[in-house]
């Protein structure tokens, strides 16, 4: 039973897990992009799962219905820029999911093919429409937003198919028009209308004249010859419209053209005017303008040149900073000042972005008492301080936008509005010190892209502030909120910041949302007081866990904080003492213990002499083959009567009898009676191959001991052989060892000598040591000394041989005189 329910389980987490892809699959968009490849036909695989397919920019003459009926998923479809003449009828029948269909710049002359209905953007203007018969089949795509058409000939009747429809935009290019019947426009049921290149050659008074009562919202582009019309037909279009938001866009006009045009727009029912891409061209010179009775609220330029440059640039400030409007907008206009109104002004927002305006401009102005926003973004100002004394008479001003200059502030004195609440200075490389030269009722703060590396602590005034952004700063921690009580939002992404300390995670806990991505984080111990922080409360960090990301170690790179995990062991001390650090002292002493009880130092210790012994003893046998001695005796033993009860019972049985090859030197059994003492000494020594001597107290009184060791020191040193033996009996105190026994105390100080152990145990590898010193073959030396010999008697013979070949005779000499 418990097996059927796992397998039930499992079975269900398979489909919900199938039917989340799906949703997601769903939910994604699938683009495939073949734009700018040269094409001539729609390549045959594109894949069954795209949902936008861009084709434009080729050569693509015809649509057959085989190239995109098993596009099922099928949502945008861009072919514009080709060159298709025709659509097949059935070339959409499958495409039932299409919303988005581009087919502008094209060669099309007519369309029968019936359009998907749920269809919201229909693009075929800029084709090769006689009429716009085409528009008859559009009645029926009642969601259709935008709509871009255009023809030679604009009929009512055509236009009348789509009156049912709701409109958002409609676009129409006027290039190739050569008829328009009037009212033709009037039947568009849309909120904004956008006429393109609209040319004087045409009937263009009835076009304008419907073209203003369409919709609220007025667009015209390419249109500049339109109005080198009379100063009548243009006033009268303009008070006969219905237009309250009129955009202009790609103009080149004369000066005295455009005040016309802008002087009939201030007296219309316009409300916002948009002049865009527009080049003045002609002598500029000074216009009375009537700024009274108009309905105009909001005046925006941008991208405006001028084709003078010799000219009193006063005449244009001057006109556009008496204006009684609530909106101006003038950017990208290479505008080098702007003067003060000389009367209350009724500004309330002024935007001057992308000029070239110093911060001389609105200095002791005292008539802005309305403006409440303020963007000089991107100019020329340069001094904070003088920044502030700009605004310190705009009572009302609330938003001060000074982004994008390269400002300065020395810490002089600042002069704010008390007004501002909300203040941008990104991207301005102000430093630290720029916190003492802010308004002390600012809301909202945008700090970013400069060169700020803390918060100074002695800024206790910001009580009021509820965003504050310092991205992309030099910030190595947070910053210290306990000056900030309201604080809400705060940005530090793109900083420094290594891991945030504790203590500073603490002191931001008053701050609602806080944004720390994109920091090179360390993930190491110091950072998982942060992540378990940010696991509590998972929403107060912005962008948590994708933009959250290790940088180091390397082996880390890439890794999200919220998948970093390190053990509690690794970075709690008073965990890892008890857990490692004491394990391993108990283990420390346990293995003293353990080697100081079996004496494994000892052993360790008689291993090594033994190995050093067997190398000495191979090259101590070439050596004496050198010298060519002649050994009876493995060793002769040298030791004190006193000792001699240890040597007889107990070293010579552990010696020779347990290897019967192995002869001993004893002066008892191997001394020569008759001889003097001293003569059998080096007899004894000379016939050995090395020299034993059991050292102990009683050793260093004995006289014979100490001729003995002189004889075998002298040995070692006139024929440079390793001979002696040093075996340690009992301990020696320095001081009972007489000074005559210099050589004793060197050979102990520079040589390693054996030192017999009490415990039983440990005999067997003393002996093996002993005997390892002396082990060698003596009837192998006696060969290989005779061969020695033999073979050197035998180099004697044949040079001398050769020398009795090379000398010549006395007779010999005498027959090669005579030959001579």
């Amino acid at each position: 039973m418990a097996e059927l329910i796992l397998l039930l389980t499992t079975i269900a987490s398979v489909l919900i897990a199938a039917h989340c892809v799906e949703h997601q699959l769903k939910d994604q968009e699938f683009v495939s992009n073949y734009s700018y490849k040269s094409l001539i036909s729609v390549p045959n695989n594109v894949s069954v799962e795209t949902t936008v397919l861009d084709l434009s920019h080729n050569n693509i003459t015809n649509l057959e219905s085989t190239d995109l009926n098993y596009l099922l998923r099928l949502k945008v479809l861009n072919i514009s820029y080709n060159l298709l003449a025709e659509l097949n009828k059935d070339i959409f029948d499958s495409s039932k999911r299409l919303e988005h269909l581009d087919l502008s710049y094209n060669k099309l002359e007519n369309v029968s093919c019936t359009f998907p209905d749920d269809l919201r953007y229909l693009d075929i203007s800029y084709n090769y429409f006689t009429t716009l018969a085409v528009c008859k089949g559009l009645g029926n795509l009642l969601k259709l937003e935008y709509l871009g058409f255009g023809a030679q000939q604009i009929l009512q009747s055509d236009i009348e198919a789509i009156s049912s429809l709701k409109l958002q935009r409609v676009f129409l290019n006027l290039d190739n028009l050569t008829y328009y019947q009037n009212g033709s426009l009037l039947m568009l049921n849309t909120k904004y209308l956008h006429l393109a290149s609209l040319s004087k050659k045409n009937d263009i008074l009835n076009l304008l004249f419907d073209a203003v009562n369409v919709s609220e919202s007025l667009e015209l582009s390419n249109c500049a010859n339109v109005f080198y019309i009379e100063t009548s037909y243009i006033t009268a279009i303009a008070r006969n419209s219905r237009v309250t938001s009129f955009y202009l866009n790609r103009l080149s006009l004369l000066w005295n053209i455009i005040i016309l045009i802008l002087q009939a727009i201030w007296q219309s029912p316009v409300e916002k005017f948009h002049l865009s891409e527009f080049t003045m061209l002609g002598k500029i010179n000074e216009v009375p303008f009537d700024y009274s009775n108009s309905s105009m609220k909001e005046l925006h330029l941008h991208n405006i040149q001028s084709k003078v440059f010799l000219f009193d640039q006063t005449i244009l400030y001057r006109l556009f900073s008496e204006m009684n409007i609530e909106v101006l907008t003038i950017t990208s206009a290479n505008f080098l000042f702007m003067e003060c109104p000389l009367k209350p002004s009724s500004f309330q927002y002024l935007d001057f972005t992308g000029n070239a305006m110093p911060d001389d401009v609105f200095q002791n102005c005292e008539t802005l008492i309305k403006l409440r926003t303020l963007i000089m973004a991107d100019n020329k100002l340069q001094k904070l301080a003088k920044v502030s004394s700009m605004t310190n008479k705009m009572i009302a001003l609330q938003h001060l936008d000074v982004s994008r200059n390269q400002l300065d502030y020395n810490e002089e004195e600042c002069s704010w509005s008390q007004s501002i609440t909300k203040m941008n200075l990104a991207f301005c490389s102000l430093s630290n010190s720029v916190f003492k030269c802010l308004p002390k009722n600012i809301t909202w703060l945008n700090l970013s892209k400069n060169d700020i590396a803390f918060v100074p602590l002695d800024i206790t005034h910001f009580e009021k502030l509820e965003y504050l952004n310092l991205a992309n700063n030099r910030f190595f921690d947070l910053p210290d909120c306990t000056f900030l009580p309201h604080l809400i939002v705060l940005q530090v992404e793109n900083n420094q910041i290594p891991y945030p300390t504790t203590e500073l995670i603490h002191r931001s806990s008053n701050v609602s949302r806080i944004n720390m991505g994109r920091n090179p984080f360390h993930c190491f111990c110091e950072i998982r007081m942060f992540i378990g922080e940010v696991k509590k409360s998972p929403g107060k960090m912005i962008g948590w866990p994708e933009k959250y990301v290790c940088e180091h170690p390397d082996n880390l790179n890439g890794v999200m904080l919220a998948d970093f995990y390190m053990p509690e062991i690794y970075c709690n001390i008073f965990i890892l003492v008890p857990v490692i650090v004491v394990p391993i002292i108990l283990a420390l002493v346990l293995l003293f213990i353990i080697c100081k009880y079996c004496d494994v130092p000892w052993y360790l210790k008689m291993i090594l002499q033994w190995t050093q012994t067997k190398r000495r003893t191979r090259t101590s046998k070439s050596d004496y083959w050198e010298l060519g001695r002649d050994f009876d005796f493995h060793a002769f033993v040298s030791y004190s009567e006193h000792d001699a009860s240890w040597v007889k019972e107990i070293m010579l049985p552990s010696i020779e009898k347990m290897d019967n090859s192995i002869r001993i030197c004893q002066h008892e059994r191997n001394f020569l009676p008759g001889r003097p003492i001293v003569e059998n000494i080096i007899n004894c020594i000379e016939k050995s191959y090395k020299s034993i001597f059991v050292l102990s107290p009683h050793f260093v009184q004995s006289e014979w001991c100490h001729y003995e060791l002189y004889f075998a020191h002298q040995q070692l040193f006139t024929e440079k052989t390793d001979n002696l033996i040093l075996i340690l009996l009992e301990q020696i105190p320095q001081y009972i060892i007489p000074s005559k026994y210099s050589r004793l105390k060197s050979l102990m100080a520079k040589r390693t000598y054996l030192e017999w152990p009490k415990e039983k145990s440990k005999h067997g590898l003393f002996w093996a040591n002993v005997r390892a010193a002396i082990s060698i073959n003596l009837s192998d030396l006696h060969r290989e000394i005779s061969h020695n010999e033999s073979q050197a008697l035998l180099n004697d013979q044949e040079d001398t041989n050769s020398e009795s070949v090379s000398v010549p005779s006395e007779s010999t000499k005498e027959d090669n005189l005579s030959g001579h």
